[in-house]
């Protein structure tokens, strides 16, 4: 690190020397040092000179106590609150980041300043990691927070109808419990990088003004980094080295196994991660859309930061396209006067309008809002990344990450519908091409610490992906545990995903067990949970002695449906109750011990 002399009120002499001691500093001597700092400023002089640290500037430093709890299932919320909380310590503020699951509730009443950063999962559900801790909160244990101060900033994506509702939840049931706002809860949608930062921001205003201190840590916002790093909002563009279909012929399905270059990015990853990607825009649907539109196509529209694109780049590049919200309606309605538009907004009729719509059905249907192409793009959601589940590990092939994608395409009012990011890898996607891509930490989905603790895996489909960097690592690294893996699909001969490898695995001894259902291959339909159901005498064994369960891939139906045959195994197989099964399931999450990656 070199401390920046530009904008600073040291001389280069004093620059040189924070330079080497800022990086070898602890936090707790970061904050120290604050504390101390503020005093010399506070109390004059002779401060200074003692060298202590004068009584009144521990009560300052304590005042500055934050908690951040976050409740994350992929792993947007716990990246975030790690930012906030590097933030908040440059300013000299004491803080604490933990998982909800890893938060001990009956400390709840001793937090003055706490911050709550959560999204959304599935249809208004909190994510797994934070489902005890909100239970807690809405039940009668909870206790009276008078003197709680709090904020929160709730994640989702408005594509779904309860948007942010566990965000909400969380803010009305603090207030519910005496709590104040310390900030305004701010929402954000899947583009939520701005919003979170003025949520940030305007946080960090609050508690400055709440402490009666300003920032005495300024010193570290002028230092910088040399070197890029690659993140959500600066992707590193990867270069495609294979993009082969894993199914074979005459197979319904269209399965796309990437591999992608990471020399010279500096990314790392672990299995159990994701792999973030941009995507664009069908061609075609662009093209559609632009004969509709009364512009020409290469008026140039500002679309992020003051970047000028076309309307055409636009359009293919930066604005989501393929799906409508209630928002985006909510905001084209003043601008269109629309009767009809407006009869639809009333009606409460909106999500089944929604439902399989994209936005050249819009126009179609309700007309081209704006006096100009500027206006028109003003109101769209940026186009968000997709997020799918490592299939590789780092170790066995180091600078690349493989994906496995299925092309999603279906119809839908008279028109074919195409998946944004996975039509683009199978049908556009030739190796020696680009993707801008980003490392989305997931501390939720992680192999067990030890190398001799069972894992059990369940991944139907493409659900099968981080499996395969499960026992790629495994392999690796020498693990000696017991692994036992449930996979799924339609078709023996078409749709065994990475069929050989599972095969040199299971001979080598690095898969222990592996158990297939393939549901089109009979005259009754077999799932992973059937074979569940048929092994539960074994699989609550391995439960009995340890073992981690994992699941991954659809979340409304598959991972349902495999959550209650995995509560009726250990009712059977345990002589439970079925209220004690499921405070059995409930504890294994506690434990980190049942771990989903679902979506």
């Amino acid at each position: 690190m070199q401390l920046q002399v530009l904008n600073s009120p040291f001389n280069q002499e004093q620059a040189n020397l924070l330079s080497q001691l800022l990086p070898t500093l602890t936090e707790t001597q970061k904050v120290w040092l604050s504390g101390y700092l503020a005093a010399t400023v506070q109390v004059g002089p002779s401060t200074a000179q003692t060298g202590t640290l004068p009584a009144q500037s521990t009560v300052a430093v304590a005042s500055k106590e934050v908690t951040i709890l976050y409740g994350s299932q992929t792993g947007n919320s716990q990246g975030l609150a790690k930012k906030t909380a590097k933030e908040l310590e440059s300013h000299g503020f004491n803080i604490t980041v933990l998982s909800m699951n890893d938060f001990k509730p009956n400390q709840l009443k001793k937090i003055d300043n706490l911050l709550i950063v959560v999204s959304t999962h599935g249809e208004g559900d909190p994510p797994d990691s934070a489902l005890t801790f909100y239970e807690y909160l809405h039940s009668k244990r909870a206790p009276k927070l008078h003197n709680l101060q709090f904020s929160v900033l709730a994640l989702g994506d408005s594509s779904y109808e309860f948007f942010c509702k566990t965000g909400k939840d969380f803010d009305q049931r603090l207030e519910e419990l005496g709590g104040t706002r310390l900030y305004q809860r701010t929402d954000c949608d899947v583009d939520f990088d701005e919003p979170a930062a003025k949520w940030t921001e305007g946080v960090l205003s609050s508690l400055k003004n709440a402490s009666g201190q300003e920032s005495v840590s300024e010193a570290a916002a002028t230092l910088q980094t040399v070197g890029t790093v690659y993140s959500r909002t600066n992707p590193f563009q990867a270069e495609v080295l294979e993009n082969i279909n894993l199914n074979g012929r005459g197979s319904s399905k269209e399965t796309r196994h990437l591999e992608l270059s990471l020399e010279g990015s500096g990314l790392s990853f672990e299995p159990g991660d994701s792999l973030g990607v941009y995507p664009e825009n069908d061609p075609a649907l662009v093209e559609l859309i632009l004969h509709e539109l009364k512009w020409d196509p290469e008026t140039i529209v500002t679309v992020k930061q003051g970047e000028a694109r076309t309307l055409k780049d636009a359009l293919l590049l930066f604005y989501e396209i393929t799906v409508l919200t209630k928002p985006l309606l909510e905001k084209v309605e003043p601008l269109l006067a629309n009767s009809e538009l407006q009869e639809l907004l009333r009606s409460g009729k909106v999500k089944e309008y929604i439902e399989g719509r994209d936005l050249l059905d819009f126009i179609r249907d309700f007309g081209i809002w704006g006096e100009s192409a500027q206006e028109f793009v003003s109101v769209l959601r940026k186009i968000p990344a997709r997020l799918y589940s490592i299939a590789s590990s780092l170790s066995a092939n180091p600078d690349e990450v493989h994906l496995t994608i299925g092309a999603v395409r279906y119809e839908a009012y008279d028109r074919e519908r195409h998946g944004v990011c996975s039509i683009q890898a199978a049908e556009r996607l030739k190796p020696g091409e680009f993707l801008p891509v980003f490392i989305q930490h997931n501390e939720n989905f992680k192999l067990p610490n030890s190398l001799e603790t069972p894992i059990i895996m369940v991944g139907p489909g493409t659900g099968i992906a981080p499996f395969r960097s499960f026992l790629q690592e495994r392999e690796e690294i020498g693990a000696e545990g017991k692994s036992w893996l449930f996979f799924g699909d339609q078709h023996f001969v078409t749709d065994f995903l990475y069929q050989l490898e599972w095969q040199k695995w299971l001979k080598s001894g690095v898969l222990t067990k592996m158990d297939i259902a393939f549901s089109r291959d009979g005259d009754n339909k077999v799932y992973v949970q059937h074979r569940m159901l048929e092994h539960s005498k074994e699989l609550f064994e391995w439960l009995e002695e340890g073992a981690y369960i994992y699941v991954c891939g659809d979340e409304k139906n598959m991972a349902h449906d495999v959550h209650n045959t995995l509560i009726d195994i250990i009712q059977k197989e345990g002589g439970l109750s079925r209220q004690l099964a499921e405070e059995y399931v409930a504890s294994l999450q506690q434990q980190k011990r049942y771990q989903r990656d679902v979506y």
